[in-house]
């Protein structure tokens, strides 16, 4: 019997993360887990977040018991294990051996959308929260790991642009049969959805698919500190996106 795939797919928020763990929950032969790691990251930095206390007490708030989580057994007919992952969770003090008993996947979104869906949910935005500087720290170091070997990276736009081909070639990459089912799923929650999914997964339990990419405006209103954000962040997405499949795999 072949080992189970473990997928981290690592991303920042308001990605399309949400919609991705969707697609892989919609498989038969996979079971998803939601940002493992986030309330361990709020218990190690006591930030403020929207529903903090909910989320810490959800827990766990040990990393060591979340990484155990990720390297379980699978239940019976379950052969993939789709792993969500905010890369600012990824904390220098947590042990990131586990690394090496996982496939990895990036998923990456312009900074100007990433920052105008973000501050439709909160008000102050910086740099470590949209993940960015941590997904090009994470990336590299699993490309040094690989000797060089870059692990896969998509682009949300490229994934509404053409779902089908894209996932394709994510499976391709990932060593895993693509399965049409990932296309679509029922609308609603999940019981698989961190606590957070009330105050952040209002769209995507509307969602019944990849919904087509809203047109890029030039007139997008942001404040003089959302552009110096953008500016700051766009770098370290040009970096990954050199090294984003396209839709011909």
């Amino acid at each position: 019997m072949k080992p189970p795939v473990r997928i981290a797919m690592w991303s920042g928020p308001r990605n399309l993360s949400t919609a991705m763990m969707r697609s892989f929950g919609n498989r038969k032969d996979a079971i998803v887990i939601d940002e493992p790691f986030y309330a361990a990251y709020l218990h190690l930095t006591g930030l403020e977040h929207p529903m903090r206390e909910e989320v810490v007490a959800a827990g766990p708030i040990d990393p060591a018991i979340a990484v155990e989580g990720l390297l379980r057994g699978l239940p019976a007919g379950k052969s993939v294990f789709y792993q969500k992952h905010m890369t600012h969770h990824m904390l220098p003090e947590i042990d990131r051996s586990w690394f090496a008993q996982v496939k990895h996947a990036f998923l990456i979104r312009s900074p100007a959308d990433v920052v105008a869906s973000y501050q439709a949910k909160r008000e102050s935005i910086s740099l470590p929260d949209i993940g960015i500087v941590q997904q090009v720290e994470i990336f590299d170091e699993i490309s040094r790991q690989s000797k060089g070997h870059h692990p896969v990276v998509i682009d949300s736009r490229d994934i509404l642009n053409a779902p089908e081909a894209i996932l394709i070639a994510l499976c391709r990459a990932l060593e895993i049969t693509y399965d049409q089912s990932m296309l679509s799923w029922p609308s609603g929650s999940r019981e698989t959805d961190g606590v957070w999914a009330a105050h952040w997964y209002g769209s995507v339990d509307k969602s019944t698919g990849f919904a087509a990419p809203a047109r890029q405006q030039s007139d997008r209103t942001f404040s003089d500190e959302s552009r110096e954000l953008i500016e700051q962040a766009q770098p370290y997405y040009d970096y990954l996106a050199r090294h984003r499949i396209s839709n011909k795999g």
